[in-house]
């Protein structure tokens, strides 16, 4: 995974804040020159590659509220499947399931800390709770 100007450091599982991203989501690098700026450790995942797990899933569920809010609404693999028709037909566990296998599905990025988990970069938001 490259970000540039390869600064890109892939910390161990030891730190707190696990940041799943795609390098050319400019979202994702946003999310990452904030973190970096405010020297917060964090691990660096390819959503695409290594999407985050059901388990990583249901805790930004429980945080969001919305299903519809953990999915990339605006992805091609998004639209090739039919979701937005599917997706209120789809159990929470079926919908997991779906974005566990397809990182491309998956809102991004996408962060899990120890004690928080959201999708998507929203810079008040995340100001907010790095204060």
């Amino acid at each position: 995974m490259n970000f540039g100007n390869g600064i890109c450091k892939h910390i161990n599982q030891t730190v707190p804040l696990r940041l799943y991203a795609y390098d050319k989501c400019d979202s994702c690098r946003k999310a990452i020159r904030f973190l970096r700026n405010r020297n917060i450790a964090f691990e660096l995942l390819p959503i695409r590659e290594q999407p985050p797990t059901e388990p990583e899933l249901r805790r930004v569920l429980q945080r969001m509220g919305q299903l519809r809010r953990l999915f990339n609404t605006s992805g091609q693999d998004y639209r090739a499947l039919g979701l937005a028709e599917k997706l209120a037909s789809l159990s929470d566990d079926e919908a997991l399931a779906l974005l566990a296998r397809n990182g491309s599905l998956v809102k991004r990025p996408l962060v899990i800390g120890k004690e928080w988990a959201t999708a998507g970069f929203n810079e008040a938001e995340w100001k907010a709770h790095f204060a």
